[in-house]
């Protein structure tokens, strides 16, 4: 009697133990394993096709009076573990611009690190003359002086997204508040 006393109570408790992993497994089922990176361009802003797949967003936004050309900022995603680290990305974008004076751009370029709806975000902000290349690879660059880079790291756990605002230093003055309310509407679910 007691062996099956034993043997009820075990098979009680296995069934217990069963059901109460499954519970576990269907609630853990409605979290979503993937989420995507939400946010929402501002008014004033013109939507353009990405040119790339790597291009998650690309945006014109319209030059100032005065201004030769429209700033253009872009939204990058190159994959979970792509695409570098924070620091090596401000490090980057910093020496995409020299300074008329011939001074280091790293001394004049301004970095922050925030956090945005948990995000951790990194950003920075110089003046200068914009050097980049005009496509990674093509050895062109740019020449344009008296222009601004605003630009940010965006921690996801689904990895890095990297936006990049350059354009004629008026132009961004004029559209600066608008791309901080664009990286406060950065929200990963």
């Amino acid at each position: 009697m007691n062996r099956r006393i034993c043997i009820v109570i075990l098979f009680a408790l296995l069934s217990a133990a069963c059901s109460s992993s499954a519970s576990l497994t269907s609630q853990q089922s409605n979290v979503p394993a993937n989420g995507e990176l939400h946010f929402k361009a501002q008014d004033g802003w013109v939507t353009e096709k990405p040119s790339s797949n790597m291009r998650v967003a690309q945006y014109k936004l319209p030059k100032v009076e005065g201004d030769p050309e429209d700033a253009s900022l872009v939204l990058y995603y190159f994959g979970a573990t792509q695409g570098g680290t924070p620091q090596a990305n401000i490090d980057r974008w910093i020496g995409q611009m020299q300074q008329p004076d011939g001074s280091a751009s790293k001394d004049k370029a301004k970095s922050d690190n925030l956090t945005v709806n948990g995000l951790k975000v990194t950003t920075v902000d110089v003046t200068g003359t914009y050097t980049a290349e005009m496509s990674p690879g093509s050895g062109d660059r740019h020449n344009n002086s008296d222009y601004r880079l605003r630009a940010a790291v965006i921690e996801t756990p689904k990895g890095n997204y990297f936006a990049k605002l350059v354009g004629p230093a008026k132009t961004i003055a004029r559209w600066d508040p608008s791309f901080t309310d664009y990286l406060k509407s950065f929200e990963f679910k």
